[in-house]
């Protein structure tokens, strides 16, 4: 009995012939109807199978809700109308990014396009920021191989870009006898076949973290494991990129593609019509969306959502590195990651997150329910935790395919794309290296008509703002004697300075938003949230782009915070 039919007699025993599978050119179909969304998932985890298929289509229709269309921007222009890139790349987070300015580095048109109005605002703004030493990855997935790599290329990439990075190392705490002997086994399995780790008996575990749960009785230590501010290198990236002449376009959609003989020849975006030579799908959550449109649609993505909270500094003093738990089945009350407590690069402690499947794409709430149950989990590695210490709370959706892995190839009937598709944890670890790869096949797709050269004039190196907070004494009061911008405290919280958000706001890559500046220099990032700095920082941006107040956005257009002055609403 072929699979297909294994594959249909279970669906029919599980959904009562309402959905149904069928194959064609090594990819498996899902159709029918279900009117609850995880039963759609379910089906699809159900019936995948990456051994005899290149992937899975999901098109099960969910008739229980109305699933929201993808946010546009409000921009309609013709700024790029007759445009012609050797590259497109769709996608500006950290992806996107990464293949930019590896894309660079030959001699090469690129236009990277992002439908948000800054970068990395959607899956690498909203995720912990830890670089994986590969705990949880299985022998044989693309994922474990791109974060192996990945992961030993962070320093000297952060190096190059200036961008703050630590390892850190991560603990994976068990309790109980047994479960301790049973992590004493454990490293033997991870010296022969995953990342390096060290076995650590209670006392020395508690020697390094000492203000954990007394109840842990052992713990595998990984040294590999670090933090980065994924956002902060996601705008690096670009930065460099724009630096050694790739082009950026913001508010910019991929709306439609025109093929032509199986190539793709032109791409409709609101800000008119592009015709690139390849086509680089890194469009995270909506990547499926962009190979449709290539008529290349030979994976699903099903969204899934985690929550994770922020807390104080003075809270964050209870730990030095990341920290989970191991087995804690009691809080196991829905599908979930895992999560843990990280250390984050600028000193917080970050906790979770959870997962939930969702069928909204950009559904960046947060609830209660979801935040109790990541500290309930989270509680049995740090008995201290409590949300009053909470300083903010965050979604983010991550793309995930029925396989549980990456898509990195060439188009599989289409012949000018190349997808950077299903990127979840570890993407951020893994960035890199899938750069490096991306960058090769775009490259290999182009020169199919032309010869393509290094670009000699290439520069790898980028210097980020300075963090006058982090300067020796004698350095920082020259800075301030050079620009007395420097001198004057814009950001009690975070120790920022008017001379930081004004640099912030002359960048390679524009930025004229408070989540813009927030996310270079992390004005608000502290305990009040922006509530004493944002007025100060909102001056700011409309003093240095010449706009009127009115006109600063939250985010982009359509978010802006203010209205008017008292004197004319009360005129009016």
């Amino acid at each position: 009995m072929s699979y297909c039919k294994r594959i249909n007699r279970a669906l029919f025993a599980r959904f009562g012939g309402r959905v149904s599978a069928r194959e064609h050119d090594r990819v498996l179909y899902l159709e029918g109807e279900l009117d609850r969304w995880d039963d759609v998932v379910t089906a699809g985890l159900l019936a995948v199978n990456r051994r005899k298929y290149d992937g899975l289509v999901n098109d099960i229709r969910f008739t229980g809700a109305e699933i929201p269309p993808m946010r546009m921007p409000l921009v309609q222009d013709s700024k790029l109308e007759g445009v012609s890139p050797d590259v497109l790349i769709i996608g500006g987070g950290i992806i996107g990014c990464a293949i930019a300015r590896e894309c660079a580095k030959y001699d090469m048109r690129i236009l990277l396009v992002e439908k948000e109005h800054d970068l990395a605002m959607q899956t690498t703004s909203r995720n912990d920021g830890m670089v994986h030493p590969g705990i949880d990855l299985i022998p044989g997935q693309i994922k474990r191989r791109y974060n192996t790599r990945g992961n030993r290329m962070y320093d000297q990439i952060c190096a190059e870009l200036d961008v703050p990075f630590l390892r850190s190392g991560q603990y994976v705490c068990f309790q109980g006898r047994a479960m301790a002997i049973g992590a004493f086994f454990g490293q033997i399995y991870y010296k022969l076949f995953g990342p390096k780790v060290k076995y650590l008996n209670k006392q020395a575990f508690f020697r390094c973290e000492p203000n954990m749960n007394p109840a842990i009785t052992a713990a595998l230590f990984y040294p590999a494991a670090g933090v980065v501010s994924p956002y902060g290198l996601a705008i690096a990236y670009a930065e460099n990129a724009v630096d050694n002449g790739v082009t950026l376009s913001l508010d910019t959609a991929v709306l439609d593609m025109t093929l032509e003989n199986g190539s793709i020849v032109s791409v409709q975006t609101n800000r008119g019509t592009v015709y690139p030579k390849v086509v680089v799908n890194a469009a995270g959550v909506f990547s499926e969306d962009v190979a449709c449109m290539a008529q290349d649609r030979f994976f699903s993505i099903h969204p899934r959502k985690g929550t994770n909270t922020i807390l104080d500094h003075k809270a964050s003093t209870r730990m030095n590195t990341i920290v989970s738990s191991f087995g804690t089945s009691s809080t196991k009350k829905r599908h979930t990651k895992g999560g843990g407590l990280v250390k984050t690069i600028d000193r917080n402690t970050l906790v979770g997150p959870d997962a939930v499947e969702t069928y909204h794409k950009e559904d960046f709430t947060t609830n209660p329910q979801n935040v109790a149950f990541v500290f309930e989990k989270q509680s049995q590695t740090d008995p201290a935790l409590h949300m009053r210490d909470a300083i903010t709370y965050f979604s983010g959706i991550r793309a995930a395919t029925y396989e549980e892995d990456f898509v990195i190839r060439k188009g599989k009937w289409t012949k000018n794309i190349v997808h950077a598709a299903g990127i979840q944890s570890p993407g951020i670890t893994a960035a890199p290296a899938i750069a490096v790869d991306v960058s090769r096949m775009a490259t290999e797709v182009l020169m199919r008509t032309r010869e393509v050269k290094q670009n000699e004039n290439f520069n790898p190196l980028h210097k980020s703002i300075v963090r006058a907070s982090e300067l020796g004494a004698e350095a920082r009061d020259a800075l301030i004697r050079e620009n007395p911008d420097y001198g004057e405290i814009v950001c009690r919280c975070e120790q920022i300075s008017r001379g930081e958000v004004i640099d912030a706001l002359h960048r390679s890559v524009p930025c004229d938003t408070l989540d813009g500046v927030r996310r270079r220099v992390r004005p608000g990032g502290g305990r009040c949230q922006g509530g004493f700095c944002g007025p100060l920082v909102l001056q700011l941006i409309a003093q240095e782009t010449k706009e009127p107040l009115e006109a600063v956005g939250k985010s982009g257009p359509g978010g802006e915070v203010l209205f008017g002055s008292i004197k004319e609403v009360q005129s009016r």
